[in-house]
């Protein structure tokens, strides 16, 4: 009787982020849970990581246009004060929005991958630690990175997120 054949499991978002670190030069190291990891606390706890290195992918409006804010788990986006910041009015995305401007879902949004180009914030609190962790696409993938490669591979403005950063 042959082995039996383990292989990694295979979505196609997640398939569209590691083609697309891939192409930014980065190695895709897609870590697979068997549970969803829908939350900064979940995910750290499953990696055994501060709620702050995780970064949470938060689709938001700008004046409706999409906007991808990229937040450290350890603490909440203040939309008044950072569409003040960016000169527009910020509200949550709808789950259409999100899917239809990042090709992934709510729970799963990676920061790349995209089916077009979005504008990126990411919170300068992850800069803070050395390795952070963003979804990969889908609610049970992560994968490694720095602050200084999120802001790279997403053409990504840095920015604290809240006010009182």
């Amino acid at each position: 009787m042959p082995a039996e054949q383990t292989s990694t499991p295979s979505h196609a978002a997640v398939d569209r982020v590691t083609a697309a670190l891939a192409a930014q030069g980065v190695e895709p190291r897609v870590v697979w849970f068997d549970d969803a990891v829908t939350t900064a606390q979940l995910a750290a706890d499953a990696l055994g990581v501060e709620v702050g290195q995780i970064a949470n992918s938060l689709v938001f409006t700008i004046d409706d246009e999409p906007i991808l804010v990229l937040t450290s788990g350890a603490h909440r986006v203040d939309t008044e004060w950072l569409g003040e910041r960016l000169g527009g009015t910020i509200r949550r995305a709808s789950k259409e929005t999100v899917k239809e401007a990042t090709g992934q879902v709510i729970g799963g949004v990676a920061p790349v991958g995209h089916p077009a180009p979005v504008r990126t914030i990411v919170d300068v609190q992850l800069a803070d630690y050395d390795e952070v962790w963003a979804a990969a696409g889908h609610a049970k993938t992560v994968f490694p990175t720095t602050f200084d490669e999120l802001v790279r591979i997403t053409g990504g403005t840095p920015s604290h997120v809240e006010a009182s950063a």
